[in-house]
């Protein structure tokens, strides 16, 4: 898949530019401007194979590792998806970052990440 047109490229890598934190203010830093709420937001069918092989968990206990790595992967992406956002406006921080997830449908879950963009002095 390396260069093929196909392959899904990477997604950039955001800690080089962007601060993102839960924290409502940066200790030491002085918030100069700020430019509102931003959020990044994804909506994704759960794998059936995953769902078969929770609900086998299910019956004898442990951890649901498939469906652990589809909601972590959905917080990355509405997470990038954030940072893209508040990017764009010029923002150089998000504060007070939170993730919120729901199910949309049987099947279908949302996960949402919001938080204030500001750019720092």
């Amino acid at each position: 898949m390396g260069n093929s047109p196909l392959a899904r490229p990477e997604p950039p890598c955001h800690t080089e530019r962007m601060l993102v934190t839960t924290m409502n203010d940066i200790p030491g830093r002085q918030i100069v401007e700020v430019y509102g709420e931003v959020t990044g937001l994804t909506v994704r069918a759960r794998n059936i194979g995953v769902q078969f092989g929770a609900g086998l968990k299910s019956i004898f206990g442990g951890e649901l590792q498939g469906l652990t790595k589809q909601l972590q992967d959905s917080r990355d992406e509405a997470k990038q998806r954030l940072i893209e956002q508040a990017q764009a406006l010029g923002a150089d921080a998000v504060i007070a970052m939170r993730f919120d997830t729901s199910e949309v449908a049987q099947n279908f879950q949302e996960v949402v990440a919001y938080g204030t963009a500001v750019k720092l002095g």
